[in-house]
Parts: structure tokens; C-alpha cells; sequence
């Protein structure tokens, strides 16, 4: 396992280099909140697969510098630091929030991205069924100033972050994963019974709002709550969407909106289960994106 900071510009990315040295790369796009170690329970398991897994940070997340960013940039982020670590070619894998992510970096990048996944992840709130209506007070005043106001959006949605950062800096891992209690299904909570995984969870918690809300999440937001920066229907490379059905963070009505944009789709909604697949379903995931 490889830890660097890659500089572009005046901006330091956190990078996470794992699994494989040789094999096919997947770069991994983080939740919201979340950091380079969402998937670090899977580390053993990339080797094993032959992929090597790709991480950074979103600036203002983790150990990178806080910076305004959007969808267009964070995929420009993702050719940067691919060309640093020396590969061409690359599967992405966006988890909840990095779902946009992922699949902005094959509208922007073209060829460069092999097949993009999704877990879980939102599609624009005002075009999903719903979508508008699942914020929550705060979050809809913050989505009422965009697209003209996206620093004050951006201050409005990292303000709704503000009470994760003491529980995530003081709690240890079993508070932080209780800490999501209610916003669990049953089936995530049982996944949360395996140690490794909540510890994984956790840890990765800790990280992802070590320097404050700041704004990294409230960039997020901005993103990809309000209008997208892409068109979903330009993207040419397999996108690979993976929901649950009883998810109570991300509707699978979003995943829904996403099938039925995207013009080379495959979809897969399980029953039964929540917003945690991607712990339960990694080797599928890792497996389908570099066939």
C-alpha cells in the first residue's frame, strides 16, 4: 500500500494506491462525507482480483487542500492523477456521493474510462422523482441558491455537516457507526455487526472531516444536487448501477433516473438491502468494471 500527495497547482490531492501494482486499475470515488479509505477494508481482496485501487480525496476532505471543485474538475483531478501514477486507461467506482464522480470523470475523459459504477449513488435532485422533497430544511434553502450562487450554496450545505465533526474527531468507531443508526436498513445493520467492516466504516468517517466541514461537503452538494456541470447522456463507455431497494439514504429512484439516461446501462437493484452494498458486493463490483 502506497500513501502520496500529488500537487496540481496551489491544490495537494490525497492519493491511495493499492491491490495490484500491475493489475487493471479501478479509481474509487468516495461518499459524502468519506475520504481515500472507504474501501480499505478491500485492499487483500484488489490484490487478490488483480486490480489495483485508486483513492483520493476531494479537496477539503482528508488529507487534501481545501478547495471549491465540481464535477468537471474532480474528473480533471482524475486524469492528473492517474498520469502520476503512470496508467492510461482506468475503470472509475463511485460510492453514494462519489457516484456523480464517477461517472462525470467518462463524460470528461472519453476513452480514457473503460466502464464506470455506481453504488448507490444520486442523480440530479431536481430531475429524480422526489428528489427535492428528501431535503431537508436546511439543504433545500442551500439548493435554492444554485446555480447563482454556488459559494453561498456551498457554506448553506457544509453547514449541515457541522454536527458530524466533534462525533467523528471524539467518538470512538461504535459511536460514529451508531451515529448513522436511523439511517441505516435492517440489512446495513447487520453488515455493521461484522467488526471489520464498521471499523472500516468508521475510520474512514474520522478522516473525511479532520479539517472541519469547510466546505468539502458543501461542495458535494453543490455538485451534484444542484444542476450537473455534465450530460449523462453523452457518456459512450458501460455504466455499471448497483442499488438496494430499502437504501434510506439514496432512493433508488435516483439510480431509476440514471438507467433511464444513461445510453449503455446495466442495472441491478437487490432486494432487501441498503445503502452499504458496496462492502457486501466488492468482488462483483471490482470483477464486472475490469472484465
Amino acid at each position: 500500500m502506497a500513501e502520496t500527495d500529488v500537487s496540481r497547482g496551489a491544490t495537494v490531492l490525497r492519493v491511495r494506491d493499492v491491490g495490484d501494482p500491475h493489475g487493471r486499475p479501478v479509481v474509487y470515488f468516495h461518499g459524502t462525507p468519506g475520504s481515500r479509505l472507504d474501501m480499505a477494508f478491500a485492499d487483500d481482496l484488489a490484490t487478490e482480483l488483480g486490480v489495483r485501487l485508486v483513492s483520493f480525496d476531494r479537496p477539503g476532505y482528508g488529507g487534501s487542500t481545501a478547495a471549491p471543485f465540481g464535477l468537471v474538475s474532480v474528473a480533471r483531478d482524475t486524469a492528473f492523477v492517474a498520469d502520476q501514477l503512470g496508467f492510461d486507461r482506468f475503470a472509475t467506482l463511485g460510492q453514494s456521493g462519489g457516484g456523480p464522480f464517477a461517472l462525470s470523470a467518462a463524460a470528461v475523459l472519453g476513452s480514457r474510462v473503460t466502464r464506470a459504477g455506481v453504488a448507490s449513488g444520486p442523480g440530479p435532485f431536481a430531475l429524480v422523482s422526489g428528489g427535492l422533497d428528501s431535503l431537508d430544511a436546511n439543504d433545500r434553502a442551500a439548493e435554492g441558491m444554485l446555480p447563482g450562487d454556488p459559494i453561498g450554496a456551498a457554506r448553506g450545505f457544509a453547514a449541515g455537516f457541522e454536527p458530524l465533526v466533534p462525533i467523528f474527531r471524539d467518538s470512538s468507531h461504535a459511536e460514529i457507526v451508531l451515529a448513522f443508526h436511523d439511517m441505516l436498513s435492517s440489512h446495513d445493520l447487520e453488515l455493521m455487526q461484522d467488526e471489520r467492516l464498521a471499523r472500516a466504516l468508521a475510520t474512514s468517517m474520522k478522516e473525511s472531516l479532520r479539517q472541519g466541514s469547510g466546505g468539502a461537503g458543501g461542495w458535494d452538494n453543490v455538485a451534484w444536487v444542484g444542476p450537473w456541470e455534465i450530460d449523462p447522456t453523452t457518456i459512450d463507455r458501460p455504466v455499471l448501477l448497483w442499488y438496494g431497494d430499502e437504501d434510506l439514504f439514496c432512493s433508488p429512484q435516483h439510480g431509476i433516473w440514471l438507467r433511464d439516461m444513461l445510453p449503455d446501462v446495466q442495472f441491478t437493484l437487490r432486494s432487501g438491502e441498503g445503502h452499504l452494498g458496496y462492502m457486501e458486493h466488492t468482488t462483483q463490483m471490482l470483477t464486472a468494471l475490469t472484465a
